[in-house]
């Protein structure tokens, strides 16, 4: 998994004596989306396993020669090609800003060059869904969340990586199994529109799938009519709570999500069922929980898809992975609106807040001031 452009900079730097050289790459967000003020960084595990497995089997190197691009010093060299190198970072869950090296990698130029696509791939989107994350964590001011976005994600990858993304900003649950089973993310759902249309009428269905979950389910009532849903889930609760169950919440997924919130909430409480939650989902991002939270709505817990798994607002991040030293010299970019710092770097966070400060590394920091950027990796080892 890289760009082309990799491989043929790796057979020139080969057949130039530069492979070898000493070298550190910075990775950082050159701007922020529109309103964004920060992100948080995420992906690290995922680059570290990426590292640790870089290999060339005989099978890839029969297809780079079928290419007619490379030559036998080269493949050579892929066939024992492991990374050997380090890597600094910042600890997942770190917030971050533009022009901060969120990740180094130093090692041999042509391993570290390798790694470029792979990395970004890594922490791009793992990092712009942890921000997007955050945004909705501090919208939604110690309400529930979980994440939706699997269906609505670019592939499935893309699906577990905003999932756990979500995770380290502070959801609570996911929907997605997979992510479940892979980062122990606990899971939560609810049921489809297509579970209570299956069945010949709202309350048989919601019946059903109490006696096969009695104790906790979540009830979507807005099928049909949300403020008749919520009445039948209410007596579906009541007859449930005299068997010894109990009805854990009911999901609102359409329509004016206040209005119907605060419907919804009157009629558990007039059927004495103040403990069962509510549940809302539907088109929500930061924006609409906020405005949701300043109304004081009565929602327990938000679940957010599409504009978690695909956020309009930051489609992309423009993330750069950049050589900021070789064989001992600092280096620099000077293009227009995509210069560079010169030299490894360490990143500064002051202790009674304020800006960050990005230094040289080895340079002090200010006073007080805790070091963002540490070694995850040293000698190609974890």
């Amino acid at each position: 998994m890289t760009d082309l452009y990799e491989l043929t900079m790796a057979q020139s730097y080969l057949r130039e004596g530069m492979a070898d050289a000493p070298a550190t790459f910075s990775l950082f967000c050159r701007r922020l989306a529109p309103g964004w003020g920060y992100l948080v960084s995420a992906g690290l595990d995922d680059v570290i396993d990426a590292l640790g497995a870089l290999r060339y089997d005989e099978e890839d190197l029969d297809h780079l020669e079928r290419t007619g691009l490379f030559g036998a010093d080269l493949l050579e060299r892929l066939r024992r090609v492991r990374f050997t190198g380090s890597v600094r970072a910042m600890p997942e869950g770190t917030p971050f800003t533009a022009g901060e090296p969120v990740l180094e990698v130093s090692g041999p130029l042509l391993e570290a060059q390798l790694a470029e696509t792979v990395v970004l791939n890594r922490v791009h989107l793992a990092s712009l869904a942890a921000g997007k994350a955050a945004r909705i964590v501090d919208a939604a001011a110690g309400r529930g969340l979980i994440d939706f976005a699997m269906r609505r994600a670019h592939g499935v990858e893309s699906a577990l990586r905003v999932a756990r993304g979500a995770w380290i900003a502070g959801f609570d649950a996911t929907s997605d199994v997979l992510a479940g089973r892979r980062y122990g993310i606990p899971l939560a759902g609810t049921m489809a529109h297509s579970y209570v249309q299956a069945f010949r009428d709202e309350a048989t269905a919601f019946e059903a799938f109490v006696r096969a979950y009695p104790d906790g389910a979540t009830l979507l009532v807005d099928t049909y009519d949300t403020p008749a849903g919520v009445r039948r889930a209410a007596r579906v609760a009541r007859a449930l709570a005299m068997r010894g169950g109990r009805v854990g919440a009911v999901r609102l997924d359409s329509g004016d999500l206040d209005a119907l919130s605060r419907r919804a909430r009157a009629i558990l409480d007039r059927a004495g069922l103040p403990g069962v939650r509510i549940v809302a989902s539907g088109g929500l991002d930061e924006h609409a929980i906020a405005r949701l939270v300043a109304a004081a709505a009565p929602i327990d817990v938000f679940g957010v898809g599409s504009r978690l798994g695909a956020p309009p607002d930051a489609p992309a991040l423009d993330m750069a992975y950049k050589l900021t030293e070789v064989d001992g010299r600092p280096v620099m970019k000077l293009s227009s609106g995509k210069a560079t710092l010169p030299g490894a770097k360490q990143v500064w966070r002051p202790a009674g807040g304020g800006p960050d400060v990005v230094a040289v590394r080895g340079e002090p920091g200010p006073p007080r001031a805790r070091p963002l950027l540490h070694e995850h990796v040293r000698d190609g080892r974890a």
